[in-house]
């Protein structure tokens, strides 16, 4: 039997870049943040902060 070799195409691999650690440090930076406002007792900024931070800076940072 033959064996079937995968091709690497290059615009599918994901690559670290600038924009990657910028986002991703954005998305700690707001953790951070939005734990100690929680630790504070905020009770509207800590979750947006949070939210932001998993819904949408964490996840752009592994995608984009």
């Amino acid at each position: 039997m033959a064996k079937k070799t995968a091709k690497n195409t290059g615009s599918a691999s994901l690559q670290f870049t600038k924009v990657n650690g910028l986002l991703g440090a954005g998305g700690l930076v707001c953790l951070a943040l939005g734990y100690w406002l929680l630790a504070q007792g905020s009770i509207t900024a800590a979750p947006l902060l949070l939210v932001l931070a998993y819904v949408v800076l964490l996840p752009m940072a592994i995608i984009r």
